[in-house]
């Protein structure tokens, strides 16, 4: 089956009726994002974030949307060590979602919270934390994950808006990364986008001051300062290898 927002497998609502028994062991093992260059990045996320990441974005359109590099070319995620363990700081909130997720209806006014059945935590063995206490109720930790997944999505439609923004004022341009290998071999990372520093410095004093106000110019010249981090991809594959 075609992955589901390019880590669920199978994304099916939570109930009592069909989840009672389960219980989710997550947060360990990050597995399911071994095969994954990137993942997408929320606004809220830029700070923690730009430290240690390369923050670029992604998609045509209204489509696109910030982005974290993860790893030189597809299928590598650079940040992911032996038995799924975490190898850096930051985790991105797109990963400690999974295996949650809303599902939302064709005009978006309702969304249903769903979990991947596929996620190898998700099992009927007690391991971790339940979902549904013995009288069918949610548990403390469903209710926080559902807290965590609207929280997710109302930043989810601000990061939108400020991406739409960047487009809107044509901030933005086609980019690509050249990485050499320890053996010295070439490969170039493309499809992604970052702002134009200089037209940056050209949008007018006023529109400046209004993305000043709503925190959009910061998050801007994060995503500048974080292009510096592109270089130790090489570093992080060379222990990973090691």
């Amino acid at each position: 089956m075609t992955k589901q927002l390019m880590i669920y497998e199978r994304a099916v609502p939570v109930s009592s009726e069909a989840h009672r028994d389960w219980s989710v062991l997550a947060g360990r093992d990050f597995s399911f994002a071994g095969e994954i260059n990137s993942v997408p990045l929320l606004a809220a996320e830029f700070a923690a974030a730009a430290g240690e990441h390369t923050i670029v974005f992604a998609g045509e359109g209204d489509a696109i949307f910030p982005s974290v590099i993860l790893g030189q070319r597809d299928g590598e995620n650079a940040h992911i060590g032996e038995n799924g363990k975490w190898l850096s700081g930051y985790i991105p909130a797109f990963l400690r979602r999974y295996p949650f997720v809303f599902a939302a209806t064709e005009d978006n006014s309702s969304f249903t919270l769903c979990i991947d059945e596929e996620f190898e935590g998700f099992n009927k063995d007690g391991k971790g934390e339940r979902l549904f206490d013995s009288q069918g109720e949610r548990t403390e930790y469903l209710e926080r994950m559902l807290k965590f997944t609207s929280d997710y999505q109302a930043q989810f439609n601000r990061t939108q808006m400020f991406a739409k923004r960047l487009a809107q004022l044509d901030l933005l341009e086609p980019a690509q990364a050249q990485f050499r290998d320890a053996e010295g071999k070439q490969s170039n990372l493309t499809g992604f986008k970052t702002i134009k520093r200089d037209a940056l410095r050209q949008v007018p004093a006023e529109t400046l001051a209004e993305m000043a106000k709503t925190d959009e110019l910061e998050l801007c010249y994060l995503h500048l300062h974080s292009l510096n981090n592109l270089p130790t991809m090489n570093q992080r594959l060379a222990a990973k290898a090691a």
